[in-house]
Formats: C-alpha cells, structure tokens, sequence
C-alpha cells in the first residue's frame, strides 16, 4: 500500500479487510505506543473517521487487527504418518509462520499491556477462544497408532512442543531445523513414548 495513496471508497468487506491489514502492518512496523488512527487510515486510504468508527478505541482497534490476522494465519495439524514428522512438520510450521507475530506481541505491545492491565496470556487464550488445540490430532493419531503411553500425556505435557518453540522465538536467535529436531528428539519424544516392549 503506497502511504501517499489518495483516499478511494470502499465498502463492506472489503473495506473492512483493507482496515486491519493496515492496521496490523501500523501495529508490526512502529508498535502499540506509536500506533495512531491516522497512520492506519493513511496505509489503508482512508480517513481517519472511517477508522474511529468501527474501533472507537486504540486497544479496540489492536484486537481487531490481531485476530484478524491470526484467524488469516492459521496453521493446520501436518499428518506424516508418525509423530515425529507431524511434530518437526508442525513446528517448522510455527518457526517460518509466526515470527512475525510472536514479535509483534512480545515486543510491540508493552505500551498495549500497560494500558489495557492484561498479559500476554490473556491475549493469546481470546485468540485460540473456542479453537481445538492444534496438538490434540497429532497426538490422537499418534496414541492410535500405539506410538505414545497415554498415561503420560497430560495437558501440561502436550504443549511442550509449542511452548519451546515459541520461547525460541522469542528471545533466541532464527530457529534452526537442529533446534526443532532437539525439542522433537531430546524433549518431547522420550515424554511420551511408550517403553520398548510394552506394546
């Protein structure tokens, strides 16, 4: 979107589209506390009223953008055929398609936690509100096919896998193929497996 790009009418959807995208991209380039109603209707081409309207609010319009992107994001559970590959498929996944985004809320909305009161975990259980747990088919397939001890996969285990790999992404360096094969292969596997020789 060109920033100079004079005001065009749009309507419906497809305004409403061109809104929070605008204002996801204000959100990821200059963050919470620079974020400002006219920044977001100069990338989207509008006016600033035309945004004030649908979020009379800063955070209002913030969660907006970030449930629309996340819900235009979404990752689908991989199904390879064994649990190891769904885990390396599911998290080389998350590594290349949420780094933008796990940046964007660690980093980018302190000013948006302070001013709102919440954390982190608030914001991230409204975005997964009413969603299945992406690890839940992985790990059903996985107990069908008697590759895990059910006994040991409890909800605190199961989101492992995810909860390294997110910490990777937030404060460690680009996530590498070894790292994901080190969560895979020296975490979580030898949570769940079942013992040799006990099937």
């Amino acid at each position: 979107m060109d920033l100079n790009e004079p005001p065009r009418r749009r309507r419906g959807a497809a305004l409403q589209e061109a809104l929070l995208e605008a204002a996801w991209a204000e959100l990821a380039e200059v963050g919470y506390g620079a974020m400002t109603y006219e920044g977001v209707a100069r990338r989207a081409a509008t006016s600033r009223p035309v945004v004030y309207r649908r979020w009379p609010t800063k955070p209002e319009m913030t969660r907006a953008a970030i449930q629309h992107y996340y819900d235009h994001h979404r990752i689908t559970a991989p199904d390879t055929g064994s649990l190891r590959g769904d885990l390396i498929t599911l998290l080389d996944d998350v590594s290349s398609q949420r780094a933008e985004v796990v940046a964007t809320l660690t980093v980018r909305l302190s000013a948006f936690y302070e001013e709102t009161g919440t954390q982190l975990a608030d914001l991230r259980t409204s975005l997964v509100h009413g969603a299945r747990p992406i690890m839940d088919p992985i790990l059903h397939r996985a107990m069908a096919r008697g590759e895990i001890d059910t006994t040991t996969v409890s909800p605190r285990v199961s989101t492992v896998p995810l909860d390294l790999i997110r910490n990777e992404l937030m404060f460690g360096p680009p996530v590498t193929r070894a790292t994901i094969e080190s969560i895979v292969d020296e975490v979580f596997l030898p949570l769940v497996r079942r013992p040799e020789g006990s099937r």
